[in-house]
């Protein structure tokens, strides 16, 4: 294919260098003279092991060059992907000036080839979800005068590239993602990406968008997870690294996609106590944990939003499906639809409930004395069955994907559906009134 790419920066150099090198036809665009120049004489404008090599190699070939302007490269690319920075601004937000003007140009260089070659330009800088669907692509139109999706293309494909390994993470990555709306521009990025051997995931632009944020997020996440840990441990004569390794040899909770959904808030006799205790010792040992102190919080506060969506509702009736703290259990103990329903009736909304293994006949010890503390007329608020829950209901909240109120969902659906385990399955989520957590 025949390829323009856009900023010869560390993203631009090792994409258009790398897919030469997979055999397509490059052209790498910057108004750097210096890295034009040195791509140009086979050398590499970035340190970057193996970078090098492959552009001498496809220089050499005729398959990769560089210019300072877009010069005819619209005329003559099916794609052209877009790598200029996004950096950061003074208050956090992103700084889109250079893909604005970007986006600009390369829309005026393709206005003057009209329709009558379908293009597909690519936006491969990382940007907050909306960006691309938003004013890029009003860009886009303004300045080409052609129809989005019709007469250009118009995408967006995230990179997922570390400093010092870049090029082995562009030819062998986890996978490739693309955010796209119109069926012939994924064709022409699926036949691009076609010499790499790993899934490929067509998926929403503001998708696409967001994964490379989600990513680099909880990259940070687990860096400051273990160096938090890190220094508590070593104050306590603990040797972290021999915990960390330990831990990362499960893989089917700690390294894995477990507890990785969005949903609802965490509860139980295990998490919040451990983490409560884990914090306490912090402070007995005068070490400061701001990420692991702020999870509780955070996971009050997922109680509260909830709490107020439905309020938002304007009901006074709902049915509460599930209310261990995880299904397949009679655990209520801090249970966060316990906190919910408490916060729900407290606010004057007439609930029921049904939990398939609840029973109050059943409850002793810490479990009953944790919801007569929280639920003292839990007896009056279950049902027998979901049936029963839900009649008259003006709001079904539903906790547990396998409490058998499904069916009757379906049946007669009441007028509002919250989810908060995004696991009922499309025909629930195409119900009228139907709305998720977080989706």
């Amino acid at each position: 294919m025949r390829v323009g790419v856009v900023g010869l920066g560390y993203v631009g150099a090792v994409t258009a260098t790398c897919l030469a090198d997979l055999g397509h036809e490059v052209v790498g665009i910057d108004i750097d003279r210096h890295k034009v120049g040195l791509i140009n004489a086979g050398r590499s404008p970035i340190v970057e092991a193996g970078l090098e090599e492959r552009i001498v190699r496809t220089t050499g070939l005729g398959r990769l060059r560089a210019q300072e302007s877009l010069s005819g490269v619209p005329g003559w690319a099916e794609v052209i992907l877009v790598c200029v920075g996004t950096p950061s601004g003074p208050t956090g937000n992103t700084d889109l000036s250079h893909l604005d003007q970007v986006i600009a140009e390369v829309a005026a260089a393709c206005s003057t080839h009209g329709p009558s070659r379908f293009r597909a330009v690519v936006v491969r800088s990382t940007v907050p979800p909306g960006t691309v669907d938003g004013p890029v692509r009003a860009r886009l139109a303004e300045a080409s005068g052609l129809r989005v999706d019709e007469e250009i293309g118009l995408a967006h494909c995230p990179e997922f590239l570390r400093e010092g390994s870049g090029v082995a993470d562009f030819l062998d990555p986890p996978f490739t993602v693309v955010g796209v709306r119109d069926d012939r521009t994924a064709a022409l990025l699926a036949e691009l990406f076609a010499p790499i051997a790993a899934p490929f995931h067509r998926t929403t632009v503001a998708a696409a968008e967001a994964l490379k944020y989600a990513c680099n997020a909880f990259h940070a996440v687990k860096i400051t997870f273990a160096n938090e840990l890190g220094r508590l441990l070593g104050t306590l004569g603990v040797d972290a690294r021999e915990v960390m390794r330990l831990f990362c040899e499960d893989d089917r909770l700690n390294l894995s996609p477990a507890y990785l959904r969005p949903g609802f808030a965490f509860g139980g006799s295990c998490l919040p106590k451990d983490l409560r205790a884990l914090l306490a010792v912090a402070r007995r040992a005068e070490v400061e944990l701001p990420m692991l102190a702020s999870v509780l919080p955070s996971n009050e506060a997922l109680v509260r939003t909830v709490t107020r969506r439905v309020l938002d509702l304007g009901v006074r009736r709902g049915a509460l499906l599930g209310l261990s703290f995880k299904p397949e259990t009679d655990d209520l103990r801090e249970s966060p639809y316990v906190e919910l329903a408490e916060a729900l009736c407290g606010k004057g909304i007439r609930l029921r409930i049904y939990d398939p293994v609840v029973h109050p006949d059943r409850l002793f010890g810490t479990n009953l004395r944790y919801v007569t503390e929280h639920l003292p007329h839990l007896r009056d608020l279950l049902q027998p069955d979901p049936a029963s829950a839900l009649a008259d209901a003006e709001v079904a909240v539903v906790a547990d994907p396998g409490v058998g109120g499904v069916p009757a969902l379906l049946a007669a659906p009441p007028p509002r559906i919250l989810d908060l385990c995004g696991r009922l399955g499309p025909a629930v989520e195409r119900l009228p009134g139907y709305e998720g957590i977080a989706w």
